[in-house]
């Protein structure tokens, strides 16, 4: 994907839109890493991004060096590389991401062109659900390039897989290369046909079993529910996630991240935001980079396609 000639100004600058679990515990998880020169909390309940603010501005005795602003105007946006978009219902207990399409939609549908009326050279990074529908969508929306507007995806169940796969062989999860792939939600699946630990596939090692790899499938994509049934809502792991997503861009690092973009003859799939691997640097996505998918993979990424497509079809606001 090519950058667009015309770059927006320098500034290391992060808007987030939410002051809720996810986009405070994003502030307060981008503060500590220090690659943000300002972040600004935008809330429709100014109070709240307020109180967010204050507490964040209270630590700079102990972590200096970046600035805390907020407020309920998306003139804040104004100067902002990236503007993460947090804002919108999370899931209840029992439903399912794709539950949250008709409330989230209508929310992004007044939001998004409020961004861009005040910053038309931003990346925009969706992390509200459904992940993929609202990316696509955003897209829709704003008209801003391709390679800037793009969604966390799957970089948090990656991270969960990597995890129990670490736990199962007994080495650390990043010493596990291993990608859950599509959609950031029920239809997602693992690329077993290139998960290894250094270089090793995973059939290799001692203590690989079919059943003990498929339990850990099921694991990984009842996560979220089920931390959503004990404590309300997620935002520890995605916060990191949003953060290493930001470092990516603003250090410029081509970093390779499972991010939801849109995608044009990806294993013969179309007109869907969807994850795969991407290299990340400060215009955005560089490049999408192609797995080599086995023939269950694809049909797996084909199904995941179309139930994007479907809810898309099927939305009244979209």
């Amino acid at each position: 994907m090519k950058s667009s000639k015309k770059e927006g100004k320098r500034t290391s600058k992060v808007a987030i839109i939410g002051a809720g679990f996810v986009g405070s515990t994003a502030a307060y998880a981008l503060l500590i890493d220090g690659a943000a020169s300002e972040i600004a909390l935008i809330d429709v309940n100014r109070e709240k991004a307020e109180g967010e603010a204050m507490d964040l501005q209270h630590s700079l005795q102990f972590r200096p060096g970046t600035k805390i602003t907020f407020g309920d105007s998306y003139s804040l946006c104004k100067d902002a590389e990236i503007v993460v978009m947090c804002a919108g219902a999370h899931s209840k207990p029992g439903e399912t991401r794709l539950d949250l399409v008709e409330r989230n939609s209508a929310i992004l549908k007044n939001i998004i062109p409020n961004i861009v009326g005040h910053n038309k050279n931003c990346i925009i990074l969706v992390v509200a659900n459904p992940l993929d529908v609202l990316t696509y969508l955003t897209l829709k929306y704003s008209q801003l390039p391709k390679h800037k507007v793009f969604g966390s995806g799957t970089i948090l169940d990656t991270a969960r897989f990597r995890y129990l796969l670490g736990q199962h062989f007994g080495v650390s999860p990043q010493s596990v290369h291993a990608y859950i792939l599509g959609e950031h939600g029920d239809s997602s699946f693992p690329v077993w046909s290139a998960a290894n630990i250094a270089g090793v596939k995973l059939q290799d090692f001692k203590g690989y079993s079919r059943k003990a790899m498929d339990d850990i499938v099921i694991k990984t994509k009842k996560a979220a529910y089920e931390i959503v049934a004990r404590k309300g809502a997620t935002y520890y792991a995605i916060a990191l996630g949003i953060t290493r997503i930001v470092k990516a861009i603003l250090t410029d690092s081509n970093s390779v991240l499972a991010l939801s973009t849109y995608i044009e003859e990806y294993h013969g799939v179309s007109d869907v935001c969807l994850s795969v691997p991407c290299i990340v640097n400060r215009n955005g996505i560089k490049e999408q980079i192609v797995m080599p998918l086995n023939a269950t993979e694809k049909k797996q990424l084909r199904k995941s396609a179309n139930v994007i497509k479907g809810i898309i079809k099927g939305c009244a606001v979209c």
